[in-house]
């Protein structure tokens, strides 16, 4: 099946305004040329691989350490990676190595409360409180709400994470049950009423973590093992909490002091337990690629589920970035969409995004976190890889746009430079 993508290769270059080596989020929607009659359509373009390590190669000059990238298509798997996985040995970056992928665990999450809707198991539009009686202080939010991060529940990571290190320093080894993360944000004011707008929360997603334990009365660790990761075969993926280690041969996570020119913080071992369903899987390149392209090609959930998943609504002014049921799309220049999670833990930024076909994946990494340059230049992974060569250049400033809008981020950066 060809995709709108492959329909819109020959839009006027003057619109398109994204390139590899910046964020995917500032084009705007290119409207298609007209085809003469007779032609032969053309396929996906391959992946830009000098652009590819460009954009990594832009992240490390940003402040990380390494940065590596994977994607797969029906042309082969081509990898790329420069820079150190580990400071101190000097180890280079490796395309095999595991790390903490932050909030592209959202997605995992949602895969199993949407097999759960699917099972009847959890109403979709239901109440919360109607699965948690008494958990919230309204019964009007939905677990719809909690998926598309309209609930209004305040994001606690906000507070904990106001000064980056001595935030991160006090929960690193802490182990926090969901109800005492539920209870942080209900301390905060709410942002708006449930189902008004969207305001990304981690929140919602460790109530949803909740749900899919009451539902099932199994763990999250459980579910994501018998749902996701045995039938997938992921070898690489896991989920830990409140175990502190990475298993194997793994990249070492790096997190940026609020002040300039402080060194460097090793934030590789940790619970993750502030985030838990939000936030605390473990994994790798090649399991992320077979991840989304699992995912986005019907294999974990059936489409009705899958279609609500993938019905995402704009985030921002631009249009170009959306979030459906724990899944984002990004409009890409060159008319493409893709389809996945973006992350942020500390140490660790990470980019899975396939195709709406499943048939074209990347998954990209960047060992650092608290450096929004950083995250944007990763971001430009998106463009080599499903864009191919001749890419348009950005709008000057958009690559600092990207990387400062507040609601697309997944941890609170404020500090970030």
């Amino acid at each position: 099946m060809l995709l709108p993508f492959d329909r819109r290769l020959a839009v006027n270059a003057a619109l398109l305004a994204v390139v590899a080596g910046i964020a995917p989020a500032t084009a705007a929607h290119a409207a298609p040329a007209a085809r003469p009659a007779g032609t032969v359509q053309a396929g996906p373009p391959a992946p830009d691989l000098p652009a590819l390590e460009r954009a990594l190669r832009n992240t490390t000059a940003a402040g990380a350490p390494g940065a590596m990238a994977r994607f797969s298509g029906p042309g082969g798997t081509r990898t790329r990676a420069v820079g150190v996985r580990d400071r101190t040995t000097g180890a280079a970056m490796d395309p095999a190595a595991r790390f903490r992928i932050g909030s592209v665990s959202k997605t995992f999450t949602s895969v199993v409360l949407l097999q759960l809707v699917a099972e009847k198991k959890i109403g979709l539009d239901a109440s919360v409180n109607g699965h948690l009686p008494g958990l919230l202080p309204d019964d009007r939010v939905t677990v719809r709400h909690l998926l598309t991060h309209r609930s209004g529940l305040a994001d606690y990571t906000n507070a904990m994470f106001e000064r980056t290190v001595p935030g991160f320093e006090a929960v690193r080894n802490r182990v926090f049950a969901y109800q005492d993360l539920v209870k942080l944000s209900l301390a905060e004011p709410r942002t708006n009423r449930p189902g008004a707008a969207y305001a990304y929360s981690n929140t919602n997603f460790v109530v949803l973590g909740m749900l899919i334990e009451k539902a099932t009365g199994r763990t999250v660790a459980t579910e994501y093992e018998r749902r996701i990761i045995k039938p997938l075969a992921l070898r690489n993926t896991s989920y830990v909490h409140p175990g502190t280690a990475i298993r194997g041969l793994h990249a070492r996570g790096y997190l940026h002091p609020d002040e300039a020119g402080a060194p460097l913080v090793d934030s590789t071992e940790q619970t993750v337990s502030w985030a838990q369903s939000a936030g605390a899987v473990i994994s790798g390149q090649a399991d992320l690629n077979t991840f989304t392209s699992a995912l986005l090609g019907g294999k974990l959930l059936p489409k009705p589920m899958l279609d609500a998943m993938t019905a995402a609504t704009p985030t921002d002014s631009t249009g170009t970035r959306s979030y459906g049921l724990g899944l984002r799309r990004y409009d890409l220049s060159c008319g493409t969409s893709v389809y996945g999670h973006t992350g942020t833990v500390q140490g660790f930024y990470t980019y899975a995004f396939s195709t709406r076909d499943g048939r074209r994946s990347l998954a990209a990494m960047a060992n650092t976190s608290n450096r929004g340059g950083a995250n944007t230049a990763l971001g430009g992974t998106l463009e080599a890889a499903f864009c191919g060569t001749g890419a348009a250049k950005p709008a000057k400033g958009a690559a600092r746009g990207f990387a400062a809008a507040p609601a697309d981020a997944d941890l609170p950066e404020r500090h970030a430079r």
